[in-house]
Order: C-alpha cells, then structure tokens, then sequence
C-alpha cells in the first residue's frame, strides 16, 4: 500500500536535497520530503541500528535523538528533519568501546533479544543528558515509549540508574574463574548495543527484488484470480505475481510430517482471515504502492466457524474433510485410576470453567527475511527459532532434497514460539527459485499480527477433589482448544496439557482429556508453554476454592500436596531427581506470611477511610516438561580443535534472547577446563552447524547443554587417545599444541602434524543427546520427559474495586531449574516470563481484524509491571548439563494464577476468564457480593 507519510510532500520529481548532522558527521540525501526518517537512516545513509517494529510510533523500537531531545523516527519525515542534529545507536560507541550506558546494560543483562535496545538506549540517553541521578520512576517515564517483549523491563531499569550512578550494581560472581554458574556477560550483547547485530530487515543484496503477499480479508472465502495483463501493463515495476499454481513443489507445510495443511499459497479457498492468496513480486517502490484492491480477485465470503463450540455442531461447515471427526483435529487423554469415583466419595470437591482468549506473541521485530538462488540450491537468511525445520518446509515445498536448501538465521528478534512455524521463508524460497534473483521480504506489523500464530484459546471444564485432611484425591479436567484454521502446533498441547493437568501436586486419580479443534480463526500455533498456562489457570484457581472450603492456607495446601522426589504422576512416571516444588514453596512462605498480614492491614485501614482500593496476595504454582513430549528429541553439537589450538563450538542451537549463544560456551568450557573467552562459535547456519533442534519447549540449556558436553568431552577424550593418556589426565590448550599432563609428565600433541579438515579443524569431538522419554499409550501412560521445571511465585496486587481495575505491585519468583548455568540470563528469562504472564493475566486479548497493530493490542509496558525478586533453587537434574534444566517457559506458567489468586484475596472475586479486563473483575465482585463473600 501507499504510505500516506511518505506521499505527504514529495516535490515535482518526487525528490529532495536534505542535509542532516548524524553522529557529529555532515550527510546529504536526496529523498521524497515524504519519507519516513527512519527508512532514510536505514535505507540511504546504511544505519540499521534504528529499528521498525510497527512503523506507528507505538513500539518506539525507532527511538532516535532529534535535536537531542528523543523521538520516533518512523513518525518524522525526512523534510521536517532538514537541518537537523541527529544521534543513533551507531552513535553511542567511541572508537569501538561502549559509553557508560550501553556497558551498565551489558552487565545487568538488560539486553535480551536486542531488537528494542537501541531504542532503549536513545531514550535513556535523552533522560541522562536532561537529569544526572534520575529515579526509577523518572527512568520509567522517559523510557515508557519503547516497548518490550523479553525483558520485564527491571533489569532495563536497573541498567540505567547504575550507569547514572544511582542505582543497584549486578550482582558480582563469588568465583571469577567459573564458567558454568558464572553472571557471564551475553557473549553476543555488545552486537546488540552498538547496533551491528544483523536482523532479519537490515541486510539483502542490492539487487534484490522485494516480496508482498496478499491475504484474505476474510475468515472463510472461496475467490478466483483472473488476468493479470492489465496489472503487469499498469505497472512496469511489477515482476510477476505468485499464486498457488507456480509452487514447484508440495502446496502446503506443518509441523508434522504428516500434516501439511497450511498452503504457501491458497488455492481458491482461504480459512482465515490473514491466509495468504498470491505474492507480489516487484522493485520496491511498485511493491510498496501497489494495492490489493488493484488485482482481479474475486470473492465470495463463506459462513464462517469462529469459535469452538459453533466448530463441533454437526451442521457447521467442515474445514478439513480428511477428519476423521467433524473439525476436531486430535484428542488427547491420561487417565490413572478411577476419577469420577474418587470425586464422588471427596469430602470437598471444587469445580467450574475456564476461558482464555488468544494472546499476541507481539515480538518487536515482524518476519523479515530474503533468499537467493545459488547454483542449484536456494539460501534462505531470515529470522527463526528452528533452522533445520525450515530446511525440511522449504525443500518440501521446492521439490528438492534436503542438501539443496540452506538455512542462515539471521538474529532474532523475539519468537517465544511464534517464529517455530515458517512464515515467508517457502514463499521467499520459491521467488527466488523462478526469478533467478535475491528476493526479499518484511512483513508490516499488521501482517504479522494478521498472519502469525497465536495462544490458543481454552475453554476447561475442570472439577478437583480433596480429603477432610487436605489430601488431593482427584481430577477430572477437559480442555478444548481452538486450534484455528491450520494444524500448527494443536496436537503438541493437545498431548501436553493431559499430562501436566494435575500441576506440581500428588493426584492419585485423573481423568484429563482435550481437543484441537478447527475454526475459522487464526492457526493457534506454539506461545510459551504450550497450553499449560491454561490449565494452570485452572487447578491454581481449583485449589483455592479448596483452600476456603478446608479454611486452610493456600500456600500450605499446596505444599501439603507438592510433588517430591519418588512421586509417581498421573502417567505413571517415577520422579527420581531434581523436584524442587517444596523448595520452591518453602522459599516464598516468610514472604507469603508477611505480605498477606500486610495486605489485609492495608485493606482496613483503606475500608475505614473509605478507599476503593483493597490489596491482596496469591500464589501460582507449577511443573512443565522440558522438551517435546514422549518422542525423540535429539540435539547434536560440535567441538573442534585448529592447527593453532583454537577451539570452536558449532552451536546450532539458536539464540532468540535467552542466552544460547552465553550459555553454551560456558558449558563448553567448563568441560574443556578453559576461559570461555577462549571458546570460538559459529552458529545457526545449517550447512555448518548439526541440528541442535528447535529453540523451543525449554529444552536447549537441557538438550543441547548436555550435548555440548558430551562433544566436549569427545573431545578431550580423542585427545587422551592421541596423548595415550589416562581419563585423569590434565588437558591444556597451548597456541599450537595441547599438552595432555599425567603423573607430572607432559605428552605433546603439535597440532601442526595433523591433517586438516575442510574447515580447517585438526581435532574434533560430536555430541549427541536425546533425553530419555518413551510414548504413551492409549491412557497417557509413559514417561512424556526427562525432567521437569517446578516453581512458585506469589504475587501482590491492588484492585480499585469501584473501576475493576487491576494494579501489580510485586511479585517473588522461586524457581527450580537445576543450576543456573548463568544466574543473570536466567533472573531474566523469568522477568520476561512474568511480563507474558501479566499479559495474559490482565490485558492481552486479540481480536482478528481489532486489535492487529500495537496501539489496539496492548502488551505490558514499564508501567504495568511490579517489582520482582527472583529465588533460584537448585535441586540437580543428573541429566541435565551441570545439573541444570529450562526455564524458558516455567517463568511465565505460574503469573497469571497468582495475580488471579490475589484479585481473590483482595476482593473475594474468582476470575474464571482471561484476560480480567476491569468490566470482568467488577462482574465477578458483585458476583462474590451477591454469594456473601
């Protein structure tokens, strides 16, 4: 489409002389007046450390000092900045050493994915320049307009009053000659500070060709295309346009082998509203201009199937007919012994429903991306969580073996799951195939939202039973999902929710069961958890109803029925190692004691002077399985020696923010017995990485942690051999040489005699780890996981109880994650997990063809979040890398049932639907008024 900005002030020949000062250096430009100024900085003066996530002004990603003063670059044109003094982050490093700020971010690991650092970064400059020792809360002001997805915005906050002098430093290492437990510094932070680190948008080859696809306005609609000739005649600019019948290969990818139902391109009929139609493929400025309603498509909108229960009425249009039952895609099921029975004969039985609404995965960074023909293979540089994934799509949907395809992810700028399903890859892929040139591809922030993945929606009926004692006795829980119009990743939480449908608690008796179910809604895909923050929304809520039933305290019925060590689950499985539930528990009890006693000292004193406000504190628990549910998972990695005594890790395993690429060196050296700073890494690229496997279900600290121990001590095990050594030697890396040192005598391997590999490594070592799982079967009974992450955190809020508004004031975190190979990435990953979790508790709800940008769709901002304090329990998981286990995931699961449980507190009211926006919670008061809570 036209971009009414860049249109604005164009002059006769549409062009411009603009002379601006950026980074203390004169330029010139000649560009529209129109134009957006951040797509000057990017585009003509090659300055892509200004990032666009929205191209609104609501996500500040942007964020530039204009005159010194900060503002969004995507909302000045060019004309209005002629004259002008402009700083970017380019401009913050001197002589390749980072200012005070961007060092302070480094070490408090207030950068993750990057993607809205630089904007941080501008908008602290702004506030530093303007005030010496600002406070929190100025901080927060002034850094308020930038938006993040990863962080939860403390250590960002923290970042900034330490290099002003005013605030906290990191937390130092009690041993700094540690690799594994090390507050190691991200390995790839200074990339994301000084605005080098490539994504996605920011690099293509200059003669690309650029890409658009088409999309269905509508949730359901069949549609011809008819004769292009008058389009081509009516734009020169205009290549070729794509459709369904120029896909050389199969018309349709999936997660699963068997389940290719999303076609790269639709042929005549479309499932949702976002589902792509044909692709446009043209120079950059007809590609741009070009509207959808130019081309000859005709429409005809179906009825529709929009939510779950319209999609099982027998009446409703089928939307797979390759079903075996009318639109549910797969069921799944755990049932151990006889749970209605026990429900019946419960002394107090809890029960009720529960709705979720789909939530955003709202990453900073839309898809973005471009592919190139090489000979007689395609290389795809984009933005992804699971390289080898797209691998396999891409030359599925090419017509080509495997080894025609290379993936290189670029860096990645959130994905929390939504960036496991391909996205502009295959289509990428095939343009560049038939065109026989680069093409490139970024989506707009609405096409992301339009198209992308989400949470997908639950509705759980669910009833949990306990003894006069307070001993769980049953649960019978169903959970539909709406899986939308494609598979995605509906039959993985499906399997997963049965499973973890207890929670952290002893149940002897289960009946849980669920289904993925089709509508005419967008594909629910992968998002954080998998299905399980739902269910734990659930029993979290179920377990204090039965704490007001038995007059017990929350926290201690929870820890009366917590998981240990020699547990069996409800599929049978033998716990042995590594349940820290009771820990975790046990860790936030003093807190929980005085922030209850505080909270209702705080309610009356406000109930005497009349306040509306009522404070209250809740816990949320959990346990999720780190990796895919029983089936293989395997991780492979790589360690090699060079003629020099260099070491390089091959590090498949894809950072999108948590620290893969910190985290695995750090094992790396450990077992190598090395600095970390003596760990080289290549990473990503499929053509010279193994397949460490996807980045997703918290499982690369787990899975490929441990296989990089297992290369690495490959490794030092074929040096032994070499050295005919004994496994006790000492191993030492020298320029040239490695000493192996046994009985104080010293075996030399000269590095220099070995002959050399294509890569130029002289020693190498593999690693291969695939976590111990077996199937289920028809009952759910098996081992699903290795492992499991336990938690608890407890939350307090403040609800105005006349508006039903809904404020966060703090919340403790204790988590079990076996060890925390780097403390600081790990207090992080829960930051942000809290932040999804708030999200989710409070204020995200999407809305196809609503709330598709991010002014409608609100995600939390530093305003929303509380204070958090973080407890790492470090119970060993002895198959875990170090003893250490995931966290991805565990940090979001259990937020939203403890803010839920503390509207409870302060109110009496139970939230059974998700988001609690204020008109839900002023409902469930009077609800609890009316009830005589």
């Amino acid at each position: 489409m036209t971009d009414a900005l860049d249109a604005d002030r164009e002059t006769a020949n549409g062009l411009e002389d603009l002379r601006f000062t950026v980074n203390g250096a004169a330029r010139r430009v000649s560009v529209p007046p129109g134009k957006r100024l951040s797509r000057v900085l990017r585009e003509d003066l090659g300055l892509p450390g200004t990032k666009v996530g929205c191209d609104a002004g609501d996500c500040g990603a942007c964020t530039i000092l204009l005159d010194g003063r900060q503002a969004c670059a995507c909302l000045v044109p060019a004309a209005q900045a002629d004259g002008a003094e402009i700083r970017t982050v380019e401009g913050l490093a001197q002589d390749g050493a980072l200012d005070r700020l961007q060092e302070a971010f480094l070490k408090h690991g207030a950068a993750q994915c990057g993607i809205c650092t630089p904007g941080m970064l501008m908008a602290a400059t702004d506030l530093l320049a303007r005030c010496d020792r600002p406070t929190a809360d100025e901080a927060m002001d002034a850094l308020g307009g930038v938006l993040c997805r990863c962080t939860g915005y403390q250590k960002i906050v923290e970042a900034v009053l330490d290099a002003a002098g005013n605030g906290p430093a990191p937390p130092a290492d009690a041993d700094g000659t540690a690799a594994v437990g090390a507050r190691l510094a991200r390995l790839d932070g200074a990339a994301k500070l000084d605005g080098s680190e490539p994504y996605g948008a920011d690099v293509w080859p200059a003669d690309c060709l650029h890409l658009r696809v088409v999309r269905s306005p509508y949730a359901h609609a069949t549609f011809t295309i008819g004769a292009l000739d008058e389009v081509y005649a009516r734009w020169p600019g205009l290549h070729r346009i794509l459709t369904a019948a120029d896909i050389p290969g199969q018309n349709g990818f999936g997660i699963y082998p068997t389940i290719k139902d999303q076609p790269v391109l639709a042929d005549g009929r479309t499932l949702y509203r976002g589902d792509a139609v044909c692709a446009l493929i043209g120079d950059a400025a007809t590609i741009d201009a070009l509207t959808d309603a130019e081309l000859p498509i005709e429409w005809t909108e179906e009825p529709a199937v929009l939510d779950v229960h319209a999609a099982l009425d027998p009446a409703s249009p089928p939307l797979h007919p390759r079903l075996e039952e009318h639109n549910v895609l797969i069921r799944g099921r755990v049932r151990a012994g006889e749970a209605e029975t026990a429900l019946a004969d419960s002394a107090h039985r809890a029960e009720g429903r529960f709705q979720t609404a789909f939530v955003e995965h709202a990453y900073i960074e839309p898809e973005a991306g471009y592919a190139v023909r090489v000979g007689d293979r395609v290389h795809v540089y984009a933005c992804t969580q699971a390289p080898y994934m797209d691998l396999e799509e891409v030359a599925n949907v090419l017509g080509f073996e495997q080894e025609r395809v290379r993936i290189v992810p670029t860096a990645c700028g959130g994905g929390f799951g939504g960036k496991l399903d391909v996205s502009l890859q295959p289509i990428l892929a095939v343009a560049a195939w038939l065109t026989d040139r680069p093409v490139r591809c970024v989506y707009d922030r609405p096409d992301s939202m339009r198209s992308s993945t989400k949470r997908h929606p639950a509705r759980i009926d669910a009833a949990l039973g306990a003894d006069e004692a307070g001993r769980l006795t049953a649960l019978r829980l169903h959970a539909d999902f709406d899986t939308g119009a494609y598979a995605s990743w509906g039959p993985t939480v499906a399997g997963r929710v049965p499973v973890h449908a207890t929670g952290p608690y002893r149940v002897p008796q289960v009946l849980a069961t669920s289904a993925a179910i089709h509508t005419n809604a967008p594909p629910s895909g992968a998002f954080r958890g998998f299905g399980v923050p739902q269910g734990a929304i659930a029993v979290e809520s179920l377990m204090d109803d039965l704490a007001e039933r038995l007059e017990a305290d929350p926290l201690e019925l929870r820890l009366r029925n917590a998981l240990r060590a020699g547990d069996r689950t409800a599929t049978g499985q033998v716990i042995e190692h590594s349940v820290g539930m009771a820990a975790c528990l046990e860790a936030v009890r003093p807190a929980w004691t005085d922030w209850r006693a505080e909270a209702e000292a705080a309610n009356r004193a406000a109930e005497a002077e009349g306040s509306p406000t009522r404070r209250g504190v809740g816990v949320g628990c959990m346990w999720y399985g780190c990796g895919n549910t029983s089936m293989s998972n395997p991780s492979h990695m790589r360690v090699a020696v060079d003629r020099r005594g260099r070491i390089t890790l091959y590090n498949g395993a894809v950072d999108i923010g948590q620290g893969t690429y910190t985290i695995m060196p750090q094992i790396c050296a450990e077992t190598l017995g090395v600095p970390v700073s003596e760990i080289r890494q290549v990473t990503g690229d499929t053509d010279a990485t193994p397949d460490a496997g996807k980045t997703s279900a918290s499982r690369q600290t787990f899975v490929s942690g441990r296989a990089v121990k297992e290369a690495a001590e490959a490794l030092l095990a074929e040096i032994r051999r070499r050295a005919n050594a004994g496994p006790d030697a000492a191993i030492r890396f020298e320029d040239g040489a490695i000493l192996a040192i046994e009985d104080g005598v010293e075996k030399r391997i000269a590095l220099a005699d070995l002959p050399e590999g294509a890569d130029g490594a002289v020693l190498e070592g593999f690693g291969r780890f695939d976590p111990p799982t077996t199937g289920l079967d028809a009952d759910g009974q098996g081992v699903p996981y290795a492992t499991y992450g336990f938690a608890a955190q407890i939350a307090e809020v403040e609800v105005d109880v006349e508006l039903g508004t809904v404020t966060p004031i703090r919340l403790l975190a204790a988590h079990d994650v076996g060890r925390a190979v780097n403390p600081t990435l790990v207090e992080g990953q829960i930051h942000g997990g809290v932040a999804q979790g708030l999200g989710l508790a409070l204020m995200e709800e999407y809305i196809p063809g609503r709330t598709e940008n991010l002014h409608d769709y609100l995600i939390p901002t530093f305003g929303d979040m509380p204070t958090i304090e973080c407890i790492l329990i470090e119970d060993p998981e002895p198959e875990g890398p170090y003893g250490a286990k995931g966290i991805g995931e565990p940090a979001l699961v259990p937020t939203a049932p403890a803010i839920l449980g503390a509207i409870r507190h302060a109110t009496g009211a139970v939230i059974r639907e998700v988001p609690a926006l204020p008109h839900r919670v002023l409902a469930a008061i009077e609800a609890a008024r009316a009830g005589g809570r």
